[in-house]
């Protein structure tokens, strides 16, 4: 299959001529005149071709929260929802819970990959290690310190499902740091009430990445700042960002990204109305609150991410792709996603020339479990 268009942004440049695909992947990017024009030509006119989306952090869809309806039923909605919105690979995130629900939620997965299904990245565990000061809408009841013990047999029990864990830094001693990083796992640090020199520490240490900056962390203040600080000055760590204009104010994103630059993703850190389970998510004023008020989660896709990020802060549009397509897909090291080029998988967006989402693709075999992380090792 050939696809053309009038640009083709890969990721990194725009490219001219064809994207050839066969099997579910991208073979390469070749002339025009390599091909002849017929049934296997897709043409897009005056529009933009750009890699898919990907979401790193989000909770569940069409009513079915995944830590309150744990199986295939729910990771398969998610996946489908999250892909009308651009997204062609999800990561499902529970947040603080039971060991029990934790365990139920890496069998859902497990099970998933196990039943051919489609475009979910790996498992993110969001707690409970974190600290209690910061904890947002997670219960306090289930919040500690790991052990060495609890730690080992965790990852003994989600081997290959578990990608990421978001903790806070000062809750962890160096052991089960140490074990967590050696395993494969990606070190977010979030919900954390660490001062800037411990994030510093824990960013030299291994933690790659930071969990909704702004939210639910050691803010900035010009005598400490916190893990904020350390988010916007450190080189080599990356953070995600909720742009919905709820969790963070668009001119605070706008600083965030001016200090971060390619360190900055997007999430959408959806969740949906849930009336059981720990977590009772109810919709208002944009967002989701639990029955306390807090906010717990937002109500937008990727694509509305991307336009909030395009036409709110006024990010360049290029920029914005790898926002919510390479940036994260290199973090969570989901290799076949977030750019276009030979071995990557066949899913794409087109966009009109105004940059509004018009065309979602995505051929057979391009969001497999194994393209999608089932062959991760963590």
């Amino acid at each position: 299959m050939y696809y053309t268009a009038a640009r083709i942004f890969d990721g990194s440049d725009w490219r001219t001529g064809a994207i050839e695909t066969r099997e579910g992947a991208v073979t390469g990017l070749v002339p025009k005149a390599t091909f002849a024009e017929g049934p296997g030509h897709r043409h897009f006119g005056e529009c933009v071709l750009v890699p898919a989306f990907v979401d790193a952090q989000v909770y569940g869809a069409g009513g079915r929260l995944f830590s309150a309806y744990p199986d295939s039923e729910s990771l398969r909605v998610l996946a489908d929802h999250s892909w009308q919105g651009g997204a062609a690979l999800v990561q499902p995130t529970v947040a603080t819970n039971s060991p029990e629900v934790m365990r139920a939620c890496i069998d859902a997965v497990r099970n998933y990959w196990k039943e051919g299904g489609e475009g979910i990245g790996g498992l993110h565990l969001e707690g409970p290690w974190i600290s209690p000061a910061r904890r947002g809408a997670h219960p306090v009841a289930f919040i500690h310190p790991p052990t060495v013990e609890e730690a080992s047999e965790l990852l003994a029990y989600g081997k290959g499902i578990i990608r990421t864990i978001t903790l806070a830094p000062e809750q962890c001693g160096d052991d089960v740091l140490r074990l967590l990083l050696d395993a494969g796992i990606v070190l977010s640090a979030g919900h954390s009430d660490g001062s800037f020199a411990q994030s510093m520490r824990a960013f030299d240490s291994g933690f790659s990445t930071v969990t909704h900056l702004y939210n639910a962390m050691s803010p900035l203040h010009h005598r400490a700042p916190g893990l904020l600080g350390a988010s916007l000055l450190h080189p080599g760590v990356c953070a995600s960002i909720i742009p919905d204009g709820h969790h963070v104010d668009f001119a605070a994103l706008q600083i965030a990204q001016r200090a971060m630059g390619g360190r900055l993703f997007a999430i959408t850190d959806a969740v949906t109305e849930s009336g059981s389970g720990l977590y009772r998510h109810r919709y208002a004023a944009e967002g989701y609150f639990t029955s306390e008020g807090t906010l717990s989660g937002s109500a937008i896709t990727m694509n509305d991410a991307f336009q909030n990020l395009y036409r709110k802060v006024g990010i360049a549009a290029t920029e914005v792709v790898r926002m919510c397509s390479t940036i994260p897909a290199r973090v969570f090291g989901w290799s076949a996603f977030g750019t276009i080029g030979p071995g990557t998988a066949a899913n794409f967006l087109v966009f009109d020339k105004d940059w509004k989402l018009i065309e979602r693709i995505s051929e057979p075999g391009s969001r497999t479990p194994a393209l999608c992380g089932a062959a991760h090792t963590g």
